[in-house]
C-alpha cells in the first residue's frame, strides 16, 4: 500500500472504531433486525444523495444488482445482524476481539479464491501478531466468559468470516467498472431490501416503544459515519490495495478508540495498550512486507564493500 492507501486505512479505522459503541447505544431502543434495517436504509439514502450531488447514477444491469444482492448479504445483512445480536449477550470488548479474526479469515479466503493474494508466511505471522495485539489491548477482562454465551461468540466469529468472504467477493466490481460509492450504495440498498421483511415479521417495529434520543443520535452516527462514509473508503481501499490489506483494518480499530479516549475523555493508556499497539504495528509490517525489505536492503548496503 502507498501513502494514500495508508491514509484511507487510518481514516477508515477511526470511523469504524466507534461502530461497536454506536451499536451498543442503539440497541437500547432498537432490536437487532430493526437496527440493521435502519442502519442500511439511512446509510443507503445518504449515499443516494452523494450520487446525485456528484452526478453519478446507480447501474441498472440485472447482473450487477444480483451481485449487489450477494454483497449486501455477505457484507451487511448477515454480519450486521450477527454482531448486533452477539452484543446483546457478550461485552463490546469480546465482540471486538472476535471481529478481529476477520483478517485471518481474509488471508484464508483470499488464498482459496484469488490468484494474486496467496497466503505467505509473512501474512500469516502478521495476522496472528495483529490479533494477539488486539487481545492484549482489550485485556483479560474482555475475555472473561470466553466459554460462556457460546452461540453469541460463534455469531461474531461467523460475522468475521462473512466479512472476509465479502472482501474477496467485492473485488469483482472493479472489473465491472463500478465506482466505490456505487458499490457501497448498491450493497446497502440490497441489504435494506433483505432486512425489511425480516424486521417486519420478527420485530414488528411499529409496536416498539418510542426510542431514546441517545439511541436516535447513535443510530444517525452509525448509519452516516460508520456505514455510508466508511464503505466508500472501504471499497476504494479494496480497489487500490486488495481485499487482504483492506480487511486488516478490523484489528487496528482499537487504536483510535483508545487514543480518542485519552485526548477527549482524559483516560490513561496502560502498558498493555502500548504492547498491543506494538504487536499490531509489527503485524501490519509483516503483512505489507516492505519495512522488512527496507531493513534487509539497508543491511545489505552496509555490508557491501566500499570502493
Amino acid at each position: 500500500m502507498g501513502p494514500r492507501e495508508w491514509l484511507v486505512f487510518g481514516v477508515l479505522s477511526i470511523v469504524w472504531g466507534g461502530s461497536f459503541f454506536f451499536i451498543e447505544i442503539s440497541l437500547r431502543s432498537f432490536p437487532p433486525l430493526t437496527l440493521v434495517l435502519l442502519r442500511a436504509t439511512l446509510s443507503s439514502a445518504a449515499l443516494l444523495v452523494v450520487l446525485r450531488i456528484t452526478g453519478r447514477r446507480l447501474p441498472t444491469s440485472l447482473s450487477l444488482w444480483l451481485a449487489f444482492l450477494g454483497l449486501g448479504a455477505l457484507n451487511i445483512a448477515i454480519p450486521f445482524v450477527l454482531v448486533a445480536w452477539g452484543q446483546t449477550h457478550i461485552p463490546i470488548g469480546l465482540a471486538s476481539i472476535l471481529n478481529a479474526t476477520t483478517p485471518l479469515w481474509g488471508v484464508v479466503v483470499a488464498h482459496a479464491f484469488t490468484a494474486d493474494e496467496k497466503a505467505t508466511p509473512g501474512k500469516i505471522i502478521g495476522v496472528l501478531s495483529g490479533i494477539a495485539g488486539v487481545a492484549i489491548m482489550m485485556g483479560a477482562d474482555a475475555l472473561a466468559g470466553l466459554g460462556g454465551n457460546l452461540l453469541a461468540q460463534l455469531a461474531c466469529v461467523t460475522a468475521a468470516l462473512s466479512y472476509a468472504l465479502a472482501g474477496v467477493y467485492g473485488r469483482r466490481f472493479k472489473a465491472m467498472g463500478v465506482a466505490p460509492v456505487e458499490v457501497a450504495a448498491g450493497q446497502l440498498i440490497a441489504a435494506a431490501a433483505l432486512m425489511l421483511p425480516l424486521a417486519v415479521i420478527f420485530d414488528a417495529p411499529w409496536r416498539l416503544p418510542a426510542p431514546l434520543f441517545q439511541s436516535i443520535a447513535a443510530m444517525a452516527c452509525l448509519a452516516l459515519i460508520s456505514t455510508a462514509f466508511a464503505y466508500i473508503l472501504y471499497f476504494r481501499l479494496i480497489e487500490k490495495a486488495g481485499a487482504t490489506n483492506a480487511l486488516l483494518v478490523t484489528f487496528v480499530i482499537p487504536i483510535p478508540a483508545i487514543m480518542l479516549g485519552t485526548f477527549l475523555l482524559g483516560e490513561t493508556l496502560e502498558p498493555k495498550h502500548y504492547a498491543g499497539m506494538a504487536l499490531i504495528g509489527l503485524g501490519l509490517a509483516a503483512i505489507d512486507g516492505r519495512p522488512f525489505g527496507w531493513l534487509s536492503r539497508g543491511r545489505a548496503s552496509r555490508a557491501a564493500p566500499q570502493g
